[in-house]
């Protein structure tokens, strides 16, 4: 039996691995080879956190430029949201401020984490985990980590911190 059902977005730019961690997430497994995403994906997972069963719908969306003006009308009923960019990829963390005006014009307000992916690439980072917490707290974010789809280093505590704010607000 469920305790609650909560629609989160997942985006950002493309590339920084926005589906392979939902992907992760949803099979604990690491693929390689994702497609793009054209437009916006669609996954499901039931999952436990402190004692409640939660249903995730996740939607993941194409990070491409061009796909930006759909997210606001499918942020529509969300709960929650991650707002990833990539380490090893001072751009994506730069183009932060893009993807929040295009959710701030919505009445709507839901609890964001902010999440770099690519950790596993330590060795080519361009952006400090100092900078990215820092940042997140600047920004307004309820919560920040980095992961690795590839090494699934932090992908479900990623998850778990947005759905225990989520909880929290319930």
């Amino acid at each position: 039996m469920l305790d609650v059902i909560f629609k989160i977005v997942i985006f950002g730019d493309a590339g920084c691995g926005k589906t392979t961690l939902t992907k992760r997430f949803k099979t604990n497994l690491f693929i390689s080879d994702s497609q793009m995403t054209i437009g916006v994906d669609f996954e499901t997972k039931i999952f436990e956190v402190d004692g409640k069963t939660v249903k995730l719908m996740i939607w993941d969306f194409g990070g491409e430029e061009k796909f930006r003006f759909m997210l606001s009308e499918y942020i529509n009923g969300t709960m929650g949201g991650i707002l990833m960019y990539d380490i090893t990829d001072y751009p994506s963390l730069a183009h932060i401020d893009n993807w929040l005006s295009v959710i701030n014009g919505k009445k709507e307000r839901f609890p964001l984490v902010l999440l770099g992916g690519k950790a596993d690439l330590d060795i080519i980072r361009e952006i400090p985990f100092k900078k990215g917490k820092k940042f997140a707290k600047a920004k307004g974010f309820s919560g920040f980590t980095e992961c690795s789809s590839k090494t699934g280093e932090n992908v479900e505590k990623s998850f778990e911190t947005l759905i225990r704010i989520m909880l929290n607000r319930a």
